[in-house]
């Protein structure tokens, strides 16, 4: 070795030393003499005691639970500033420790492979300060949160979300004592203004809507209904004298009808007009909004977990064994800085990667080979489907009967009505309701001139469907722009398994199938109670129908086609990678593609399943109870054979197109294709933080979950569920039931006879309507699990 050689192997080693020097200094001029233990400090009320003293109670069960290395005590400083003190296993902050981020973020408290998990206390810069429960890096459990400017909410949460029982007092003087849901006032509750105003009863999305009353600090009081914020609908009006005004109420003067009732209740003498306008209800009602308080600046999800191991002795680790001997070095990890808890990537790519002489263990994935390559059973995800269907041009066989359908829409739906009301009379739903319309190429007094051929138009039930779309929340403007704008319809490539067509509306929000006339029969029969299961059950998860309607060909054939026109449940920003149909029987219930040319688009049946599905626990408890009420539905109407349709899009996936378990975070580089929106977790946290969002977020739609992946037993494969392996996923969830159109008719009847001979009776799915609800129940409840982390 040249003296030139020393003199630089004594530079590098002095400049690490530097290095070193500095990162304590300023690691100490952080923290000081501070330790673990004397963190617990700040709390006066002692909780981080308690959380330390359960964390060394339940330290054998995290030990075990990891299935990692030694647990000892660390104090580790990373380049960018932020610190750590506290217990350590394999690379991750695990058991009790503190946290200090260069913002002035710090988080004391329980840790669980990296992740914010059990007993703790966030603060920020600002002097909000959460104190309570943690799951997987959410406020979630039994917490307090003060805000900066002294806003303080008790309860429970749920993904950083008030959700569940909890009281907030506002710094205007306010207060809510309640049920809350996704972070807003829900159901009922109690909130009272700072003059001594209060409200009890029904919210709704954060506002006053349903049953309640409001009582005024001078004793006046109303007793009814409510909807956003305002009185709507019937009512009661009461004076301090016991007098009071009873009847149907609205902002609109026009719509308001009641009487006035002088003390003691006896009815208006005939000619007796109240000095008093209803509108003065409303006046006094003026400044009194729920107050929505102060938005979170920053989740402490959204805080991310920088580990490190770098060959450069980038950054060092003072490390305190169980049996107290100290070490000081420099543990190699990756150059860059890695991020746990976010979605943080550098620009480098594959080849940068490649050129790099790093060895890289993280969270027990190689990264060269997470990205480039996948490992023996790893998943990986089907190719990328293109656009569904082919788009119907002038010449295409479907042409005419695409215009006609647009035809007849924009006449249904551009038609003059009166207002609708949400009550219909049973008239409605009568079979025989429906109107023809007849479509001369010339045009006539009622339809304009068009370029097909001449036919008749039918609208069933139009009121009772013009209605069903107004409780869907569909504006007609909207609806007919994506059914008969200047954009055409796509017709799937083939026909389904019953024989229907399907077409797809441009921007994917809207499907039409052709049906036949025995489907028509059932959904009128059953249109009535369809409507009011909709009514009651705001979540419930049946196939939407937003229209019945049929097209009559004139001339020598005298073709009818019969339309229903429904919800696209995959209509969304995301790609949906994996689409199941589920029945819950054996017998036929696999796809019939080879592997090579399923792609996100195909659907894969029971006997394909190869995951469980973990739910939050409020939105598993929902899920179970509209599951009963929606099959109790369809048992009611004699339906069978409905499946339920899920899609899954897997936030998490390498270049390679593999898929990475969740806790498994490598450098993946860009998406499996442009255009297709990445889920992260900070993208998650602003989709719940921003009330604007949440109404994309409900049950079977955009909902962030787990799923586990599940394996059959060798020689099993009539297997329905799998065993669970403990490699979980992160997705975001669409699902729904679908084909309610089938009762159990004579066709289904003979169907089961003859299978039943020659199969199990228990694997085919034509059976009787309350066998098939208790099989699909059983099925649906055992592949759909609560999320225990």
């Amino acid at each position: 070795m040249s003296k030139e050689h020393s003199n630089t192997v004594m530079k590098a080693w002095e400049a690490t030393l530097r290095k070193t020097q500095a990162a304590k200094k300023r690691a100490n001029s952080i923290f000081g003499t501070m330790s673990v233990a004397h963190a617990d400090d700040e709390d006066e009320d002692g909780d981080h005691d308690d959380n330390k003293n359960n964390n060394n109670d339940n330290k054998s069960g995290l030990d075990a639970s990891m299935g990692g290395g030694e647990v000892y005590h660390a104090e580790q400083f990373v380049l960018n500033g932020d610190c750590y003190t506290g217990q350590w296993q394999d690379n991750f902050p695990h058991g009790y420790g503190k946290y200090l981020w260069t913002d002035g973020c710090i988080y004391v408290g329980q840790w669980h492979r990296g992740k914010k998990t059990g007993k703790g206390r966030f603060s920020w810069p600002s002097g909000a300060i959460y104190e309570g429960e943690f799951k997987g890096g959410y406020m979630d459990g039994k917490g307090t949160y003060t805000g900066p400017s002294g806003d303080v909410y008790r309860g429970e949460w749920i993904m950083n979300l008030k959700h569940g029982y909890g009281v907030r007092s506002f710094t205007n003087g306010d207060c809510y004592e309640g049920d809350w849901r996704r972070g807003l006032q829900e159901r009922s509750g109690r909130y009272k203004w700072a003059n001594g105003d209060c409200y009890v009863g029904e919210f709704k999305n954060g506002v006053i809507c349903g049953k309640g009353t409001f009582a005024w600090s001078d004793g006046h009081r109303y007793e009814g209904l409510w909807e956003d914020g305002l009185p709507k609908g019937n009512g009661t009006f009461l004076w301090p004298d016991g007098s009071f005004y009873m009847g149907n109420w609205s902002k609109d003067p026009e719509e308001q009808s009641g009487s006035y009732y002088p003390v003691g209740g006896s009815p208006p003498a005939e000619g007796d007009k109240l000095d008093w306008n209803p509108q003065q209800v409303y006046d006094g009602l003026s400044g009194r909004e729920i107050c929505t308080g102060e938005k979170v600046s920053i989740l402490p999800s959204q805080k991310k977990l920088a580990v490190w191991r770098s060959s450069k002795g980038d950054a060092w680790t003072k490390r305190v064994s169980v049996d107290g001997r100290v070490s000081v070095g420099a543990e190699r990890t990756i150059d860059r800085v890695r991020m746990l808890e976010g979605d943080d990537r550098d620009g480098g790519g594959i080849g940068e990667e490649l050129g790099r002489d790093v060895e890289v263990d993280l969270l027990g994935l190689d990264v060269e080979k997470a990205n480039l390559g996948g490992f023996p059973g790893q998943l990986k995800l089907p190719k990328t489907g293109k656009k569904q269907g082919e788009t119907i041009y002038k010449g295409h066989k479907n042409y005419e009967l695409m215009l006609n359908l647009q035809l007849g829409i924009r006449h249904s739906v551009g038609r003059a009505a009166p207002p609708v009301s949400l009550d219909l009379k049973a008239s409605a739903f009568d079979p025989k309701q429906k109107v023809w319309t007849r479509f001369p190429p010339e045009g006539s007094k009622y339809t304009p001139p068009h370029q097909s051929c001449e036919f008749k138009w039918k609208d069933y039930c139009p009121l009772v469907f013009r209605t069903l779309r107004k409780l869907f929340k569909v504006d007609p403007a909207d609806y007919m722009l994506s059914i008969c704008g200047n954009d055409a319809l796509r017709e799937l490539s083939s026909p389904g398994k019953s024989g229907s067509f399907f077409y797809l509306t441009n921007d994917d929000r809207y499907m039409i199938k052709t049906i036949k006339k025995a489907e028509v029969k059932v959904l009128l029969r059953m249109l009535s109670a369809y409507y009011n299961h909709f009514r009651a059950f705001e979540n419930t998860l049946v196939t939407k129908f937003y229209g019945l309607h049929c097209v009559k060909l004139t001339g020598p054939i005298q073709r009818k086609v019969r339309f229903i026109i429904m919800g696209n449940l995959f209509c969304s920003e995301y790609t949906i990678h994996r689409r199941f149909d589920l029945k819950g029987s054996s017998l036929g219930r696999t796809t019939d593609k080879p592997e090579s040319e399923i792609d996100g688009n195909t659907i894969l049946k029971d006997l394909d399943l190869n995951f469980l599905f973990r739910l939050q626990k409020p939105w598993f408890q929902e899920f179970c109870r509209q599951i009963d009420r929606d099959c109790e539905f369809l048992e009611q109407e004699r339906i069978m054979d409905y499946s339920l349709l899920v899609g899954l899009y897997f936030r998490e996936t390498s270049v390679a197109g593999y898929l990475i378990p969740s806790g498994a975070r490598t450098p993946t580089g860009d998406q499996e294709d442009e255009g297709a929106p990445r889920l992260s977790r900070a993208d998650v946290d602003q989709l719940l933080l921003d009330p604007t969002r949440w109404a994309s977020i409900r049950l079977g739609v955009n909902m962030p979950a787990r799923v586990e992946r599940s394996i059959r037993r060798a020689g099993s494969e009539l297997q329905l569920i799998g065993e669970p392996t403990g490699e979980f996923y992160e997705v975001v969830m669409f699902f729904g039931i679908i084909d309610i159109l089938q009762d159990y008719d004579i066709s289904k009847k003979l169907e089961h006879a003859y299978k039943s001979i020659q199969y199990d009776p228990t694997s085919i799915s034509a059976v009787d309507p309350r066998q098939y609800s208790r099989r699909f129940r059983d099925f649906i409840f055992k592949i759909f699990l609560e999320d225990e982390l």
